[in-house]
C-alpha cells in the first residue's frame, strides 16, 4: 500500500486529531475533554478502550490495536502515533 492509498494519510494532522478527540468524547461520556485530556483520569477502561480503537478502525479503514489507547492516552498522542504507523504502511 502506498502513502496515497491509506485512509489516514490523507487526513490532517488537526482533522485526526479532532476525530480522536470526539471519539473519547463520545466514549468516555466528556464533552470537555481536550486533545489533552488522560484516557485515565477520565475514568476510561478496558471496555472503553475497545470501543475507541472500535469507532476509529470504522473512521479510518485500518486496524488499531487497543494496546494504543493505554500506551498512548491522550487523543493528541494517540493521534500522532496513528498517524506515523500508518502513514508509513
Amino acid at each position: 500500500m502506498t502513502v496515497t492509498e491509506n485512509p489516514t494519510a490523507a487526513l490532517a494532522a488537526t482533522a485526526l486529531t479532532e476525530l480522536v478527540t470526539a471519539v473519547y468524547r463520545e466514549t468516555l461520556g466528556v464533552p470537555e475533554l481536550d486533545e489533552h485530556g488522560d484516557f485515565y483520569e477520565w475514568g476510561g477502561d478496558s471496555l472503553a478502550a475497545f470501543r475507541i480503537t472500535a469507532r476509529l478502525e470504522e473512521a479510518l479503514g485500518v486496524e488499531v490495536p487497543v494496546a494504543l489507547v493505554f500506551a498512548y492516552p491522550t487523543p493528541a498522542d494517540l493521534a500522532d502515533v496513528v498517524r506515523t504507523d500508518f502513514a508509513q504502511a
